[in-house]
Parts: structure tokens; sequence; C-alpha cells
């Protein structure tokens, strides 16, 4: 059973940063990709951004230039560097854990960000 346990989360002013984490655990990890999608209130979930085993990134054309996402191999842990945030931010995001050879998608319970105008 994976499990992905996210934190960081939090109320920010715009023009401020946030740093997510989400650590995951449960099974061996190889050939996967772990990433962030995010839900605001009324839309639908969407892709932030995502890194894979080969250190390949890619990120959400609305967060370019202003997200980072990282990993840590020898923790399975991923980060989302948030920096000049937007109230268009505001959502829940979520953690996700992908195996695309086994076609397994696992996520985390959310964390909430928040960011005032």
């Amino acid at each position: 059973q994976v499990r992905l346990v996210e934190s960081g989360g939090g109320l920010v002013q715009a023009g401020g940063s946030l740093r997510l984490s989400c650590a995951a655990s449960g099974r061996t990890f190889s050939n996967y990709a772990m990433g962030w999608f995010r839900q605001a209130p009324g839309k639908e979930r969407e892709f932030v951004a995502d890194i894979d085993w080969n250190s390949s990134i890619a990120y959400a054309d609305s967060v370019k230039g202003r997200f980072t996402i990282s990993r840590d191999g020898a923790k399975n842990t991923v980060y989302l560097q948030m920096n000049s945030l937007k109230p268009e931010d505001t959502a829940v995001y979520y953690c996700n854990a992908h195996f695309p050879r086994e076609h397994a998608r696992y996520w985390g319970q959310g964390t909430q960000v928040t960011v005032s105008s």
C-alpha cells in the first residue's frame, strides 16, 4: 500500500512563497514519477508539475517560472517550491505518484494553499 504524506500548505499573501513536501512509502520506488495536481473550488483537478525517474520535469504553463519541483530519491520525497504566489493559485494541492509501467497512480490526502490578495 503506497502512502503519500503531504505537508507545507498554508495561508500566504500574494507575492509570497510556500514549499510543499510529499513523502512516499509502502513499496519499492522505481520507474515512477511524482508530482503535484491542484483543485480549486468548483473546478476540476489540474496538473501542476511532475518529475520522473530520469529527472525529466514538466510544468503547467500557469506555474512556469514561479514553481520549482525537485526530488530527494533517497527519501522518496518530492518538493514544490512556490514563489510569486497569486490568488488564483489557491487550491487543495495533491501529491501524486505514478507508475506508468504498472498503470498505477496514487494520491495523497491533499494540503490547502490559500493566497490572499
